[in-house]
């Protein structure tokens, strides 16, 4: 052989399905059962790499070691809040890295994934796509962001043994996991394929089994996608960012934003194919989209469907200029909501002591490295 050949590429066992993981097993030689066993190790016991699976050959485990990656990536840091939430830096295979946030709420514990390094869009008041877009995730990425999330030390590689059964390896060494949202660094239906395929991972048996109730994708408004998404069944619940009742307004807070009507006519499309939650996430901005008028044409837009409306306090951004809406303010644009028969949630801000809001913790990282060199 040559030096200068390259070598086959290492089989990525997340991100792949039951059947491409059988193939590949299937190509050394191996049996079908061997790809369950891997992949109750990886989803189930959160196993890291292969010398963890005590309970494959010794020779299969050299073998696999030298063609086959189980995790590719790994947490480069970890921030706490006092809050509960946590915010991990993820380092990519590349050396790319993203952004995964753990929100633990009651007996909730809610996942916030990445789906782009970087972000296309260029929300005005987001830091996401503040450095621009590199590339899109695989479906790979995107699971292992739930499963480094999911270790209770998310800085530590898990190794369990599998003499214990599985409950107790949860107990002991992984968190339960109840929700994932795709709502990190990216537009999640601009990565469309990889996306739907780490769903269909996620909410496989021989997966993560998660219910498809459980989790939900978030969208600037992508009508197309929207109504390909309620098309495919995938069952799950969809969030669109407006952030304006005008297309004026919103054109000024997501550049190449498409037209509101068009994207409420498409999330109209998407409760009636999907039947599945549909939220219109709003940032209450301060002179910019909280006025009571905009309130009441908001309310007009939505009508009585059951559409639940999400206010969210905006996340100071170092180097931008908006503001976060006074408290009464942000109130009264609630109750002129609600007085029209509007269903409305104000979530409020998790993480702020953390820089907990999509692609701050990078961009920050970004910044400081670019400082030394």
């Amino acid at each position: 052989m040559a030096q200068d050949e390259e070598k086959p590429a290492k089989f990525h066992v997340v991100g792949a399905t039951r059947e491409e993981v059988s193939a590949f097993l299937a190509s050394l030689g191996e049996r079908e059962f061997r790809a369950d066993q891997i992949l109750r190790w990886v989803y189930e016991a959160g196993a890291a790499d292969v010398e963890s699976m005590s309970n494959l050959p010794k020779a299969l485990r050299a073998r696999l070691t030298e063609q086959l990656i189980v995790v590719s990536s790994s947490v480069a840091e970890v921030q706490q809040s006092a809050d509960g939430t946590a915010k991990l830096l993820v380092a990519l295979e590349d050396g790319e890295r993203v952004e995964t946030v753990l929100i633990p709420e009651g007996r909730r514990r809610t996942v916030c994934v990445s789906s782009q390094v970087g972000c296309p869009v260029g929300c005005a008041f987001c830091a996401s796509g503040q450095s621009g877009f590199v590339r899109d995730l695989s479906a790979g990425e995107m699971i292992e962001q739930v499963l480094l999330a999911r270790q209770k030390r998310p800085e530590d590689r898990l190794k369990a043994g599998l003499q214990t059964r599985a409950e107790d390896r949860l107990k002991a060494g992984l968190q339960a996991l109840t929700n994932v949202v795709f709502m990190g660094i990216g537009e999640p239906l601009a990565n469309f394929e990889a996306l739907a395929r780490a769903i269909g991972i996620l909410t496989a048996p021989w997966g993560l089994g998660l219910s498809p109730r459980r989790i939900t994708v978030s969208t600037v408004g992508l009508p197309e996608r929207i109504r390909r998404l309620g098309e495919l069944g995938l069952g799950v619940n969809l969030a669109i960012s407006l952030h304006a009742s005008d297309d004026l307004t919103r054109q000024r807070l997501i550049p190449g934003a498409r037209p509101v009507r068009e994207v409420v006519a498409a999330a109209r499309d998407y409760l009636r194919e999907a039947g599945r939650e549909v939220t219109f996430e709003y940032v209450l901005i301060d002179g910019v989209n909280d006025s009571a008028a905009d309130a009441r044409e908001l309310a007009a837009l939505v009508g009585r469907l059951p559409i639940l409306v999400n206010l969210i306090p905006l996340n100071p951004v170092a180097g931008l200029t908006l503001r976060e809406s006074p408290a009464a303010r942000a109130e009264r644009f609630a109750a002129e909501l609600r007085k029209r028969g509007v269903r409305v949630q104000e979530r409020r801000r998790r993480g702020a002591d953390i820089e907990a809001a999509c692609g701050q913790l990078r961009r920050s990282r970004q910044s400081a490295e670019g400082s030394r060199q």
